[in-house]
């Protein structure tokens, strides 16, 4: 790849690097940051290899540090696609059966109804947990025994399987305690040692305080301040200002306290675009990777209120899968190409005017064409 200096990229200081045939991508980075967004990652993968690995603008609101190539970003619900990669590497191992009832692992969860709760219903947002009842507040969310606890003696609001709710963040704790359960470990150390460190990949579920230096807070939406929130209403939701504190940064929010860049992204989601490989790397077989894919729902989303299609813990959207965090981040995986792009931001937007994500997706396409050729 080419450095990104004289390159004849318009407007805003981007940095790093890109293949040729992928000189829109850093473009329409440049184009978002021209039009008012404070900072971001973009990276596009291709057979597990980075083809645009490109980062610009500032780290902070004040627009006083510049977004550097270390820089970590909260990419909150993107954090979803990582702990659902944990869950298919056991699977994959046979030591977690996605068909089995969640009891299996967890006998607590079997009271109130939940006997029938089957493991790959928590991983397709079917289990109707969407959230607890009643609702927490954000400080309860780092007790992680707590919530659990909770989840547990709680009834679903349908029956299993039936119907899909999002599980905004009652599904990173479900997901979480089967892998517990099973490991012994908590996500985010089973994640460091099984899946981030062999690959090298600077991500983070529970963030050390000596990497607090290098994260860029979260910036609300323009026009709006730190107390803006994920979600109307009673449900359990975050404010822009709970998620920049040390302590959320501390906790093992396994759907939301993800911290990285589009470079570390990309890499571990690149596994699962590339059969289970990646820098020589096997985190699970092909098979593991397509049984991700296989089709668990359809339909209206009960909490979203929008059609959704879900995978093993993937979105689904025709032949790509992935996921996108709260304000804009987000990760698009396609088998079929193997390719992998990612997006990570600390600007916000609201979500029913945000386009970014897609925008960018839609830049490295011709790229990605022209190389499988």
């Amino acid at each position: 790849m080419g450095d990104i200096q004289g390159s004849g990229i318009e407007g805003s200081d981007i940095q790093g690097s890109y293949d040729e045939l992928f000189a829109a991508v850093p473009q329409a980075l440049a184009d978002l940051l021209d039009g008012g967004d404070v900072g971001g990652s973009v990276a596009v993968f291709v057979d597990g290899e980075p083809v645009v690995d490109v980062w610009g603008g500032y780290a902070d609101p004040a627009r006083t540090a510049p977004w550097r190539r270390d820089t970590l970003v909260n990419v909150w619900s993107v954090t979803k696609t990582m702990t659902s990669l944990c869950a298919l590497v056991l699977a994959d191992r046979g030591d977690l059966d996605v068909d089995a009832p969640v009891a299996r692992y967890w006998p607590e969860f079997a009271a109130a109804g939940k006997e029938r709760v089957l493991v790959r219903h928590v991983l397709a947002h079917t289990a109707g947990l969407p959230d607890w009842d009643p609702p927490l507040a954000t400080e309860e969310l780092y007790d992680r025994s707590g919530v659990t606890a909770r989840l547990a003696a709680q009834e679903p609001l349908w029956e299993p399987g039936t119907a899909a709710g999002y599980h905004s963040l009652t599904q990173g704790f479900l997901v979480g305690e089967l892998v517990r359960r099973v490991t012994g470990r908590g996500l985010g150390v089973f994640f460091a040692e099984e899946v981030a460190g062999p690959l090298g990949a600077d991500f983070h579920i529970g963030l050390p305080a000596e990497h607090d230096v290098r994260v860029a807070p979260a910036v609300p939406p323009p026009g709006l301040d730190e107390e803006y929130a994920s979600g109307p209403g009673p449900a359990t939701a975050l404010r822009v200002r709970d998620g920049n504190t040390p302590a959320w940064r501390r906790a093992e929010i396994p759907a939301a306290s993800g911290f990285g860049n589009a470079r570390s992204v990309a890499l571990v989601q690149s596994a699962m675009a590339c059969g289970g490989t990646v820098g020589g790397v096997r985190l699970l077989s092909p098979a593991g990777c397509e049984r991700a894919w296989q089709e668990q729902f359809s339909g209206e989303d009960r909490v979203l209120g929008m059609p959704t299609r879900w995978g093993l813990g993937y979105g689904m959207f025709g032949s790509t899968c992935g996921w996108g965090g709260w304000g804009g981040s987000l990760v698009m995986i396609e088998p079929e190409t193997r390719s992998v792009v990612a997006y990570m931001t600390n600007q916000m937007r609201e979500p029913t005017e945000d386009t970014r994500g897609l925008e960018i997706v839609m830049s490295a396409q011709d790229g990605i064409g022209a190389m499988r050729k």
